[in-house]
């Protein structure tokens, strides 16, 4: 049996669904391919970044993903160094979306499993929309590619094939791309359970062996996530759910007759994080797409946003191409030109922040208090680094920056008016550069 769309996606996460909701907007035939067989209970991506609201928006669904999710408006960092002082009297420092440019000047916390499904209804209503599940992409054969759908195998014809299948992408193999894995020595816990009601906001918590990070959820829940050395997993299952209510309540009393609602070891997920960076995103007619071409420490909530920003730019890249009938491989390359180094940038803060929070060594650790203090009291450091973990756009640091970090160079003060720089936003030239390009071009 064979069939016939013009753009197959494998994999039907968020990012496979916003990708395919752009092009299904475009009247573009689109057909995904998602391999398990209702929802996934493992974690995944929970935490929405303003560059990824501000897309929602473009394609009509803020308003349906702010119903579903709870408003991050700061991060509040605390360092537990004495176990015995009250966690209110220590000092917070605080990490705040809002100093970025109204509308998008906060966060969203927002179950996995709910955006997916928001992403899914909405494409469902365009004809040129088709979802099949469960469907197993095999491989290639003569240009097309092979799916099992149930107990028969398919061929599926198609002008351009997406890879959004994750971490483990048999596309990214059949493009014979290497990617070279860069491994940590920690591990994470996670898990969601009830919530006290005065934490509203974005939380972490850490001592001089390891943090933890809560992120509230809508429905009176939260997202934690626990750091834990690599190895020690199991040696934590046999001291059983005591021991790990304990570990909780160390850093925060205040989820005291919360975190005892785990009644499951069940219920938490061991999370193992990696970080890679293929080479190339495009190859002839294949395409790859969020984990499929990177994969980024979870330090800073970003895989699920790098992903649907992926989604983003080659959605409206293809529709261009559709739309202009230019079915070049060097315009499908801008994708990876408009992409590729923003990623980069995101993959490298993500990794030093994993490095702050993973070396116990008391130094360190009074060192990492000390950047973080300055970075979150320094008006320009501030806005630096929230600007680019939003996604909205990039501010590198400069050697001055560096300084002031380490407090070899005395802080900027708040009241120098600073404010933040809109020629490091991305503009829309930048996002989808193809549309500057001169009329001749587009034929």
């Amino acid at each position: 049996m064979q069939l016939r769309t013009n753009v197959l996606v494998i994999g039907g996460g968020v990012g496979g669904l916003t990708v395919a909701l752009k092009l299904a907007k475009c009247g573009i035939g689109v057909t995904v391919v998602e391999q398990s067989k209702g929802s996934v209970h493992l974690y995944k991506g929970e935490l929405v970044q303003p560059k990824t609201l501000q897309i929602f928006d473009s394609i009509g669904l803020q308003s349906p993903v702010l119903k579903k999710g709870h408003v991050i408006n700061d991060i509040d960092i605390v360092e537990r160094k004495n176990r015995s002082a009250p966690i209110d009297d220590l000092p917070v420092q605080s990490m705040s979306y809002n100093v970025l440019p109204h509308p998008f000047h906060h966060a969203l916390m927002i179950p996995h499993e709910t955006l997916k499904n928001i992403l899914l209804e909405e494409a469902m209503k365009y004809p040129s929309f088709q979802y099949i599940q469960p469907a197993r992409f095999l491989g290639f054969s003569n240009g097309q590619g092979r799916v099992k759908i149930g107990k028969e195998e398919v061929l599926i014809h198609a002008d351009y094939y997406i890879s959004a299948e994750g971490r483990k992408s048999k596309v990214r193999d059949e493009m014979d791309l290497g990617k070279k894995e860069k491994k940590y020595d920690h591990h994470f816990l996670t898990v969601t359970f009830p919530r006290p009601p005065t934490l509203t906001e974005g939380k972490i918590i850490s001592n001089n062996h390891t943090f933890l990070g809560l992120f509230p959820l809508p429905g009176e829940m939260v997202r934690s996530v626990y750091l834990i050395p690599k190895g020690s997993y199991k040696r934590m299952i046999e001291e059983g759910l005591e021991e790990f209510y304990k570990k909780y309540l160390e850093l925060c009393p205040s989820l005291d007759g919360y975190v005892q609602q785990i009644d499951s070891w069940k219920k938490i997920q061991l999370m193992i994080p990696v970080h890679y960076h293929v080479n190339h995103y495009v190859k002839n007619n294949i395409v790859l797409l969020g984990d499929a071409a990177h994969s980024v420490h979870p330090m800073a909530g970003e895989g699920m946003n790098l992903a649907i920003q992926d989604a983003d730019v080659l959605g409206e890249l293809l529709c261009w191409m559709y739309e202009h009938n230019k079915h070049s491989n060097d315009f499908l390359l801008l994708y990876e030109k408009v992409r590729k180094p923003r990623v980069q940038h995101i993959l490298k803060l993500s990794h030093l922040s994993a490095l702050a929070y993973s070396r116990p060594l008391r130094s360190f650790v009074s060192w990492r208090n000390k950047v973080m203090e300055q970075l979150t009291s320094d008006p320009i450091l501030h806005i630096k680094h929230m600007l680019n973990i939003s996604g909205l756009g990039i501010w590198k640091e400069s050697i001055i920056d560096r300084a002031i970090q380490t407090g070899v160079v005395p802080k900027r003060q708040e009241d120098e008016g600073f404010q933040l720089d809109k020629r490091h936003l991305f503009t829309e030239i930048e996002d989808y550069p193809w549309r500057g390009m001169k009329e001749e071009t587009k034929g």
